[in-house]
C-alpha cells in the first residue's frame, strides 16, 4: 500500500502560547490571533488541494480532542467551505502531557524542579516532570495512529505530536525534533518520506 500523505496543522495560538506557558493536556481556547491562524491554514490547505488536484471533501479529517485543535479544525473547514463538524477525533493526537508543569513557564518549571529541568534540558525526549509523558511516550501513540491510516488524511493536532511524528517517520532525530518550532497557521505535508511546510 502506498504511504499515506498527511496534511498536518498545528492548532492556532492561545493566550498560554503567547505567555510561554506549558499547556499540555489543559484545554486552553484559541485567542483572536489563533483564530486568524486557523483560517489562514484553511486557506493554505485550499491552495494545496487545488495544486495537487485533490477533492477536499473526499479526504478524512481528524483532530486531537483538545478544544484548541478542534476549533482550529472547525475554522479551517469553514474556510474550505466544508461542514465544520464533519471530522473525527483521536485521543492519540492529544498534546504531550506536562504533569505538574502544566500552566507554568519554563522559568517557573526550572524553579519548581531544578534537577529534573536540568536533566530534561540534556534529554528532552526521555525525561519528563512528575505525572508527565515523555516525547518517547508520545512517539509510541502517534506511531500507532499513523500505522492504522488507510488513506491520505488531514490532521489537526499540536507541536509535540508533530515532533513525535517527525521522529517516528525518520525525518528528524529526537535531539533535533525537540528543538524545532512548529509554526501555527501553516500546513506541514508528510509525503513519500519527505516533509514540506507551506504557509
Amino acid at each position: 500500500m502506498p504511504v499515506p500523505t498527511i496534511y498536518y496543522l498545528r492548532h492556532g495560538e492561545t493566550e498560554w502560547n503567547a505567555l510561554g506557558r506549558l499547556q499540555g493536556t489543559k484545554d486552553i481556547p484559541l485567542n483572536a490571533r489563533g483564530r486568524e491562524q486557523a483560517m489562514q491554514a484553511g486557506g493554505v490547505l485550499a491552495d494545496l488541494f487545488k495544486r495537487d488536484g485533490r477533492d477536499k471533501a473526499a479526504l478524512p479529517y481528524v483532530s486531537s480532542p483538545l478544544g484548541r485543535a478542534r476549533m482550529t479544525m472547525e475554522l479551517a473547514r469553514g474556510k474550505l467551505e466544508l461542514p465544520v463538524a464533519d471530522y473525527a477525533l483521536d485521543d492519540r493526537l492529544r498534546e504531550i502531557g506536562y504533569g505538574v508543569w502544566e500552566g507554568l513557564t519554563l522559568a517557573e518549571s526550572e524553579a519548581k524542579d531544578p534537577e529534573i529541568y536540568a536533566r530534561r534540558l540534556a534529554d528532552k525526549w526521555t525525561v519528563g516532570p512528575v505525572g508527565a509523558e515523555t516525547y518517547a511516550d508520545v512517539q509510541v501513540r502517534v506511531r500507532a495512529w499513523y500505522d492504522q491510516l488507510q488513506t491520505d488524511t488531514v490532521a489537526v493536532a499540536h507541536g509535540g505530536t508533530c515532533r513525535a511524528l517527525m521522529v517516528s517517520l525518520g525525518l528528524e532525530t529526537p535531539a533535533s525534533a525537540a528543538e524545532l518550532y512548529i509554526e501555527q497557521g501553516a500546513v506541514y505535508v508528510f509525503r513519500e518520506g519527505r516533509l514540506e511546510k507551506f504557509s
